[in-house]
């Protein structure tokens, strides 16, 4: 009973010490600090006469404190806000170093009494009634001050407010929860992607970084993708990122990603409830919503009415028009749409007169705009569809050029603007009638009418002039019911005016410029917006207009109370499989390797990896790089950095290296640029950063004989392994390289003279180059005191070396009577009759290459004969027709080179010019010879007699064995116990005091009783073996000059001899297959050994040159030791083979002579 009573008191005073505190804990929840507030006392109520106490709050430091609109304050602070009412409180926030007041009075109504507004639950998508109130208006209004200074952070193209700012109160964890909370119209957890490479990847990362947000699931919205067996061979990126992936059928793209039925299918089997189709392919075919919405499947974009008419260049003219928007003079001029003020009306016939339907029919519509013009196709895009004509001759042609690469599609005639800009107005319009404008881009760089660099904003037009071309923008978009993002291209003129060139209804490849200067992730937008929530429930959206981010208050975009700012500046540069070199000629292939180093500032999106590839029905972009900065100049920094870092290496050229040329030109950084700009440079053949042409031929030189070598020492170890014999006059290691460039022929002679060097010949200069095979297939190499990491593709006419991030092409010997298709492909057809004559220049076929039309010509005058018929499809390199010339003698050869190896710059040399180094140099070269790696004449003989004489005198230099010993103890410094270190670097002292005395030796017997001195007082093996272990270096050193340096030398000379014996000896047994035979019988297990000697014994007879030499020196110099190498020199004269019988008789000579008495004694033996 005691027990329980003493429990119950337990208990009851537990709940009065949680009740002290809940009651401390609510009277701490704000500080207030009172002061007296001076008013006129005549004009104000009592209440307000009392004294008003100032709250200050820091939101940044304390967790319960988050900033909320009043209908979503916690309910625990309404006694207290109702409190402070009553008490005339003065609450301060404060976020970072942006602070604002904000008076709390009786009337102020903070919490409505209907709960749901509170929450914003369940409600239709409009605003709560009361609106967002004064009570954080002023901290808003702060806030939006500062947040036009805010310095963004990168994290994927992201700029984060503060952290604070990005709370919610909410929980959300599905897409159902989501639309459900945003009183959305449709739940969405499923997309299908109608695309592929960079698009896909784009929406798919962009999407989940939204998911992650809001869901803390990245794969709350799965994916399914479309794939080709094109794709899977390719090895694509977006293949593997997908949550489930559906086989298409390949080829062009009217087999897969074009094809809407296909799409509706498969969006239909696999249930999902949205498709999104990116850009290109279907994504500005009307037909795609239409089908989708029929099947209950949402579009994420424009339903099928607005896209055509804003989507159809055509229609989308006619509907500016109509909208009294300028437009340049085209085949349309002066046509308007039926417009009541809620619809707007194009009919057929109305449409029908804005186009031609013939080249007769645009050639009239042409002369009447005058020249230049640009035919286009209404349904084109990307570069596609669209040519620029100058004369009524070539309008024929490109018109047929329009028609094969948008089949089927409308065209018209529009006149080119001259030095204009291309501009772009980025738009986001939800289906409750909002639309609204993130600022623009400028994409005027471009070739072929594609864009290659853009950017964001667009600051070449004056804020007045792009704030009507937004408004306009806007203004189109709300006249056809627009939905989802959008972009609004026009052309600007230099002296102010703009012109409405088209409406793209999707998103466009450099959104992310969009998104970067806006902070708007525009694929998430785009998904919310077909949930059906209204551009005022998107979080980025509201931070945008500087509202809070989980807020549902109406937005007044017409007139925001502060107009959005963009933040910084972005550059972005499409990397695509292109040769600037050739115009810009696409190609396809595999990727050995992609390495992209982002930074907080650099970033960028790619749809290949390493082992990719691109494949012939591909889009030639297979990357995005973008870069953000302060200012324009910051950012163009940051991105030539990152491209001069980024590294690619595949069967095809990339436009990196021009990018980094452009970027780096005094128009682009004054921004004095316009659409013609680039077409001007490529037409003039501006180059890109090219490589020393030097170093590119040693380069490619030695890539190549590499290459053979290797392949043919290859091949005979393979035979050996068969069981084959080769003879050994198939292995050399001399190749003679021919490299053309630029009309000039190098011919190079390269020698492996070493398992890591090469000595080039040209012209009687040479080079002696360090290489080094790296894994991935390049080579390291030092030349000239710099090192170079080299790679090189060799193609059917030609051969690409790469050096660091810099292109060298080298063409080969090609027959102008074959004429190739340079590119895989479709031979769409031919320019001229079967038999027909073309001129130099002329171009006599047109092949399609990733979705391009290109045209090939001809090099020389000649007479054509096809060999492929039209529609065949093309391999690099393949023979689509013959030539006869008119005159062969007439074809252009290279002229050959006649100078020789200049040094290249910064030549410094990296070789040590201390003597154990050289004499170590001196050795290799020697040894290398005697493994077969021999120069070829003369250099062979001159060089070995230099060598030889320089080894000799480098093992006679007392200071030898001191600096070799000098680097053993730097290496074993600090690992051996000083007692050994200290009294061997005494010895080391006392000797090199007295090097240059006659009677100086070596220490080397003191310096190992020291080491044996030490090891008798280790009483445990294990020590013992760790000493011994440490240094065996010193050890090693010490036995090779136990003798002194005499004995040195002889062991050396003794070394090289042997070398030569072990190898010749084995050819002593019969005829050469049957010593092959007996080696393959002694290295069974090892074929590479077999190889070495017999490749050693193929250079038998510049061995034999090495061993004359060297014993004829020894003889001279040193004949005293030529009696002590007899055993040595004996074993030369067993050789009795011809190909050693030089070496023998020397040997024999030397030993005679050696045996002899000396020239005295028998001259007074005959005497006597």
């Amino acid at each position: 009973m005691s027990f329980l009573i003493f429990f119950l008191c337990l208990v009851v005073l537990f709940c009065a010490f949680y009740l002290l505190i809940t009651v401390f804990r609510g009277k701490c929840e704000f500080t207030a600090i009172k002061s007296e507030k001076e008013s006129d006392t005549d004009n104000v109520s009592e209440k307000e006469k009392r004294p008003r106490r100032v709250v200050q709050r820091s939101i940044s430091e304390e967790e319960e404190f988050n900033l909320r609109l009043r209908e979503t304050f916690p309910h625990r602070f309404k006694p207290q806000l109702e409190r402070m009412a009553e008490e005339n409180t003065t609450v301060q926030f404060t976020v970072g170093d942006v602070s604002a007041e904000c008076e709390i009075n009786e009337k102020d109504d903070f919490f409505p009494e209907d709960e749901s507004q509170m929450n914003g639950v369940n409600q239709p998508p409009v605003a709560p009634s009361g609106g967002q109130g004064g009570f954080i208006s002023d901290f808003q209004n702060a806030l939006a001050e500062r947040r036009k200074t805010l310095k963004p952070s990168m994290s994927q193209g992201t700029v984060m407010l503060h952290n604070r700012l990005q709370e919610k109160d909410f929980t959300v964890a599905t897409p159902e929860e989501f639309v459900k909370r945003f009183n959305g119209t449709k739940v969405i957890n499923k997309v299908l992607i109608a695309n592929n490479g960079i698009a896909a990847v784009k929406c798919m990362r962009s999407v989940r970084r939204w998911s992650y947000e809001m869901f803390k699931n990245e794969r709350a919205v799965r994916f399914v993708v479309m794939v080709t067996p094109e794709d899977l061979k390719a090895n694509a990126e977006y293949i593997k990122m997908a949550d489930h992936y559906v086989p298409v059928p390949g080829g062009t793209n009217n087999n897969n990603y074009a094809n809407v039925e296909l799409i509706v299918d498969i969006a239909i089997r696999l249930q999902v409830q949205a498709v999104w189709a990116g850009w290109g392919h279907a994504s500005e075919n009307p037909k795609l919503p239409e089908l989708l919405h029929k099947n209950g499947i949402s579009f994420i974009g424009p339903n099928e009415k607005a896209m055509w008419a804003l989507g159809d260049k055509i229609a989308s003219s006619i509907v500016a028009q109509t909208a009294e928007v300028p437009t340049l003079p085209w085949s349309g001029s002066e046509l308007k749409a039926q417009y009541s003020g809620k619809r707007i009306k194009i009919s057929s016939e109305l449409f029908a007169k804005g186009c031609v339907t013939n080249a007769e029919e645009g050639l009239k519509a042409a002369q009447k705009i005058g020249f230049p013009v640009m035919i286009k196709a209404s349904e084109g895009g990307g570069g596609k569809g669209i040519r620029k004509v100058e004369n009524a001759e070539d309008f024929a042609q490109a018109f047929r050029q329009v028609q094969a690469e948008i089949p089927g599609s409308p065209i018209f005639v529009m006149k080119l603007a001259k030095c204009a800009r291309h501009l772009e107005v980025q738009l986001l319009a939800d289906n409750y009638g909002n639309a609204i404008s993130l600022f623009g881009r400028d994409c005027s760089i471009q070739r072929r009418h594609q864009k290659i660099i853009e950017e964001a904003p667009a600051v070449i037009a004056s804020p007045d002039i792009f704030e009507d071309m937004e408004k306009a923008a806007v203004r189109l978009a709300k006249m056809v019911g627009y939905v989802s993002a959008g972009t609004v291209e026009y052309l600007y003129d230099p002296s102010g005016a703009y012109f409405f060139l088209e409406l793209n209804p999707r998103l466009q490849v450099e959104h992310p410029c969009t998104e970067m200067v806006s902070d708007v992730n525009l694929p998430a937008a785009q998904l919310q917006i077909a949930m059906g929530l209204p551009l005022h429930y998107i979080k980025d959206v509201r931070l945008l207009y500087g509202e809070s981010p989980w807020g549902t208050t109406e937005i007044d975009f017409d007139n925001p109370p502060q107009k959005p700012q963009p933040w910084g500046h972005v550059i972005a540069a499409r990397i695509t499989s292109e040769n600037p070199d050739e115009g810009f000629k696409p190609s396809s292939g595999t990727v050995q390797e992609l390495n992209f180093r982002s930074s907080k500032n650099v970033w960028g999106y790619f749809s290949v990896a390493a082992s990719g590839g691109l494949h012939e029905f591909a889009d030639s972009q297979f990357g995005h790089c973008f870069s953000w900065g302060e200012d324009r100049e910051q950012a163009r920094e940051n991105l030539v950095i990152a491209l001069k870092e980024l590294s690619i290496r595949g069967d095809f050229r990339t436009t990196v290296e021009y990018l980094i040329t452009l970027l780096e030109t005094k128009s682009f950084q004054e921004n004095t640029i316009d659409t013609q700009w680039l077409d001007v440079l490529i037409a003039e053949r501006m180059p890109s950063e090219k490589p020393d042409i030097m170093l590119g031929v040693i380069g490619g030189s030695l890539h190549i004989a590499d290459k053979i070598i290797g392949t043919s020492f290859s091949e005979f170890v393979n035979s050996l392994e068969r069981g084959q014999i080769q003879a050994s006059n198939t292995l050399s290691n001399v190749v003679d390289v021919e490299l053309i460039h630029e009309g000039f022929k190098y011919k190079v002679q390269a020698t492996k003279s070493g398992p890591n060097s090469y000595f080039l010949v040209m012209n009687g200069s040479f080079k002696e180059i360090e290489v080094h095979r790296l894994n991935d297939g390049g080579i390291l190499l030092s030349v000239d005191g710099s090192s170079y990491t080299t790679y090189m593709k060799e193609e059917v006419d030609r051969y690409r070396v790469v050096i660091g991030n810099q292109t060298c092409v080298f063409e080969k010997e090609n027959d102008p009577t074959v004429l190739r298709s340079p590119s895989a492909g479709k031979l769409l057809g031919f320019l001229v009759e079967e038999g027909g004559h073309v001129e130099k220049g002329q171009a006599f076929a047109e092949i399609e290459v990733m979705k391009m039309v290109m045209t090939l010509t001809v090099n020389e005058n000649g007479t054509v004969t096809f060999v492929k018929r039209p529609g065949a499809v093309l391999e690099p390199g393949s023979v689509i027709a013959s030539l006869e010339l008119d005159d062969p003698s007439l074809v252009t050869k290279a002229v050959l080179y006649k100078g020789p190896f200049p040094e290249l710059e910064l030549s410094v040399p990296l070789s040590s010019d201390k003597l154990n180094h050289i004499h170590a140099g001196y050795r290799a070269v020697l040894e290398n010879t005697l493994a077969g790696y021999c120069l070829p004449e003369p250099y062979h003989s001159a060089r070995l007699r230099e060598i030889i004489e320089n080894f000799m005198t480098s093992l006679r230099d007392p200071s030898l064995p001191l600096l070799e010993l000098q680097e053993v103890m730097a290496s074993v410094s600090g690992r051996i116990h000083n007692r050994v270190e200290k009294p061997i670097r005494q010895l080391m002292l006392q000797y090199e005091k007295n090097i240059t005395s006659v009677l100086s030796q070596f220490p080397s017997q003191e310096i190992a009783a020291v080491i044996d001195q030490y090891a008798a007082t280790l009483s445990k093996r294990s020590d013992r073996d760790n000493f011994f272990l440490a240094t065996e270096g010193i050890i090693q050193l010490v036995q090779r000059y136990r003798n002194g340096i005499r004995g040195r030398m002889k062991a050396a000379v003794q070394h090289l001899i042997k070398q030569y014996y072990e190898v010749e000896s084995q050819f002593q047994q019969g005829s050469y297959d049957k010593c092959v035979a007996h080696l393959r019988e002694k290295y069974k297990d090892d074929m590479s050994q077999v190889f070495a000697t017999i490749f050693s014994h193929s250079q038998v007879s510049k061995k034999n040159l090495l061993i004359t030499m060297l014993i004829d020196h020894l003889w001279t110099n040193e004949p005293g030791l030529t009696d002590e190498l007899a055993p040595a020199l004996n074993e030369l004269t067993a050789l009795n083979r011809s190909d050693h019988s030089r070496v023998a008789l020397r040997a024999r000579q030397v030993l005679i002579a050696a045996h002899q008495p000396a020239y005295e004694l028998r001259h007074n033996q005959m005497e006597s």
